[in-house]
């Protein structure tokens, strides 16, 4: 028992009641007040050696390193090793970091929660001197060590932060936001956003409203003058998600009326809601810092320049960059175009279909790209038209994407005015990827019979075919030639080869119906399709324009449907100008070509095929000459025409 003669400060009682928890308590009071005890001499008063004002106990090693009580071990092995520690600690203050942490988060946490019997300090928000039992913020700054110091302020920063972010979602939770919307947003404004309120809340503390207010108070109201929950509210409403509304906010740097302001003004030139957030983070972070006035400005000057006041919505949100520029630099980007034969008209309709071609890309990559197309034979014009014509061009690489596929053109045997022909003609070629796209239609060609000669100029002669889809529209159009058409393997090449533009016509709509025609003329499908790989071009006319073809030749010349399958080329001449003509000279002078040298030659051909034929019909009526085949060699006839010259119309 203790001796009740003996007396004990409030600390050691503390100890004698709670061994384990209450030692700790008493570091603070024993490290300036007494001398080291032995916590098993407190319960053993006959083990404990009287002292006096100018004695100095000291505890010996054996007492140190020898326990009597097991049950207080660990609770003396602390107060051995605080003691230790106390005397080589640099902190004259007498906390270490796990101490200093502590009093900290006590001293600056948003909301104390009651704590164990025995607590060291009173935690409960509800007593009054709930203050009363923390020892001064400024005790655990030492002044001595700068070290110590610094991380003792980083870690009260750190608290800070942590209990600022605890109000805001407070104040996001009353603004009627959800908890993992509030949770993920706040995610997305720390630290920068929360540095600012806390920030901003700690410098109210010079105002004379809140001289005396806590922290909390203070954070709470700097987030309701702010208006903060509520512009949050009407950026989600205007389709912001919430990434996007921390990357806006953390950007503001405080400016939280210039993101409503500026939000109202993009909504004014017709920016859909989705783009605003889009505008706003990619214009730069001077557009918030920007007037209004300034970005009218720029607004009317691109109106002035061609582009409409309808498509500026959709222009400044593919470009939200354009709202960065000075008006200087936006009237060099815009000399740029004009200066290579650009009107008005054609520079407003560039600028809208591709916005970026004005503002996303500096003018060193601009005249890099100008130069690399005029090394096809352009000239500076040519470039102004291809640009106002496919002003995507400007979005390629020179190095990634015009170099390797100039490279393969060259490797397919295309020379440089034939790469022209395609970048005039489709010089969206030169925006697609050339191993996905280009490389692998190549090879479908290769498969299929196609010459390497044939390649080169098929994609010369028709450079849209590259833009078609492999799958979707080349392979179904040869399949289509192969089984429904009677083209056969050994001349799909050669279809393809010839008639590139074949794979572009619809099969519903042109291919399958003039298949059915010609079958219905009473040709058969292999004989079809050895007159499509005789002109592949059968295919793409119209029906209209067959029917009166063929129905002048059955009933007007009388000729038989041989004579079709001869020279389907047949259909490819104008009726009124060429079939018509020549038909009625033929009849005239009483003589019949075949269609072949009827209407395939020019008109002085014509005219003089027709005399010869005519001479040697009068020589053969006169009797001059019995065999009209030994004049045919010195009117340089062939054999199809000395079949020609026996076709002589009579009276």
């Amino acid at each position: 028992m203790i001796s009740s003669q003996q007396s004990y400060p409030l600390h050691q009682v503390a100890t004698l009641r709670f061994p384990i928890s209450a030692t700790i308590a008493s570091l603070a009071f024993t490290r300036h007040h007494l001398p080291p005890i032995s916590a098993s001499s407190l319960h053993h008063p006959h083990s404990q050696q009287e002292t006096t004002p100018n004695s100095n106990p000291t505890i010996t090693s054996t007492n140190q390193d020898k326990i009597l009580r097991t049950h207080n071990a660990k609770s003396t092995s602390l107060l051995f090793s605080t003691n230790k520690t106390s005397s080589k600690s640099p902190n004259p203050s007498g906390y270490d970091y796990d101490e200093m942490s502590k009093l900290l988060e006590l001293s600056m946490a948003k909301k104390r929660t009651p704590q164990f019997p025995g607590s060291i300090y009173v935690q409960s928000p509800e007593d009054v001197d709930v203050n009363s039992s923390l020892p001064e913020i400024k005790e655990v700054f030492n002044g001595e060590n700068d070290d110590y110091d610094y991380e003792v302020i980083l870690r009260a920063l750190e608290i800070r932060r942590e209990v600022t972010l605890e109000i805001f979602k407070e104040a996001m939770r009353k603004g009627k936001f959800g908890i993992t919307y509030s949770t993920n947003l706040a995610s997305r404004l720390f630290p920068e956003f929360i540095d600012y309120v806390m920030i901003q809340a700690a410098s109210m503390k010079q105002l004379p409203e809140y001289a005396n207010s806590s922290f909390n108070v203070r954070a709470k109201a700097c987030l309701e003058t702010s208006n903060v929950v509520p512009l949050i509210r009407w950026l989600k409403h205007n389709g912001l998600s919430y990434p996007q509304i921390g990357k806006l906010m953390c950007s503001a740097r405080g400016n939280i009326d210039s993101i409503r302001s500026t939000s109202e003004w993009l909504k004014s030139i017709h920016v859909d809601g989705r783009f605003i957030g889009v505008a706003l983070l990619r214009a730069g972070k001077n557009i918030l810092e920007r007037e209004i006035e300034e970005l009218d400005e720029i607004v009317c000057y691109l109106e002035m320049n061609g582009v409409r006041r309808e498509w500026m919505g959709y222009v400044i949100s593919r470009c939200p960059e354009l709202l960065s520029f000075s008006m200087e630099e936006l009237k060099i980007r815009k000399d740029f175009y004009f200066d290579m034969g650009m009107n008005e008209r054609d520079f407003g309709t560039m600028v809208f279909d591709f916005p970026k071609v004005l503002g996303f890309y500096s003018l060193e990559e601009m005249n890099q790209k100008v130069a690399y197309l005029k090394e096809f034979g352009l000239g500076n014009e040519d470039v102004g038209r291809l640009l106002a014509f496919r002003p995507q061009l400007m979005g390629c690489s020179i190095e990634e994407r015009w170099k390797p596929l100039v490279k393969y053109f060259y490797y397919l045997g295309i020379s440089r005015d034939g790469m022209r022909r395609i970048l005039t003609v489709k010089p969206i070629v030169f925006c697609y990827d050339m191993d996905t796209n280009i490389v692998q239609k190549v090879q479908f060609f290769r498969d299929i019979g196609v010459e390497e000669k044939g390649i080169a100029s098929m994609l010369v002669k028709f450079p849209s075919l590259l833009t078609y889809s492999l799958y979707k529209k080349i392979r179904p159009v040869v399949i289509f030639l192969l089984t429904k058409a009677g083209v056969s393997q050994t001349n799909i090449g050669k279809v393809i080869g010839l008639g590139p533009e074949l794979l572009g016509c619809s099969i519903s709509k042109k291919l399958e119906p003039n298949v059915k025609y010609f079958l219905s003329l009473g040709i058969d499908l292999n004989t079809l399709g050895e007159m499509i790989a005789d002109f592949p071009m059968l295919l793409r006319y119209n029906i209209d324009i067959l029917r009166p073809k063929y129905r002048f030749l059955r009933r007007t010349m009388v000729r038989p449907l041989n004579d079709l399958i001869e020279f389907p080329r047949f259909f490819s001449y104008s009726l009124e100008d060429r079939i018509i003509p020549r038909h009625k000279i033929l009849v005239d002078n009483r003589v019949n070509f075949k269609l072949r040298y009827m209407l395939s030659s020019t008109d002085d051909e014509f005219h003089q095929r027709v005399e010869a034929a005519v001479q040697r019909r009068d020589r053969f009526e006169s009797g001059i000459s019995n065999d009209i085949q030994l004049d045919s060699p010195r009117d340089n006839g062939s054999e199809d025409e000395i079949d020609d010259e026996f076709s002589i119309v009579g009276d």
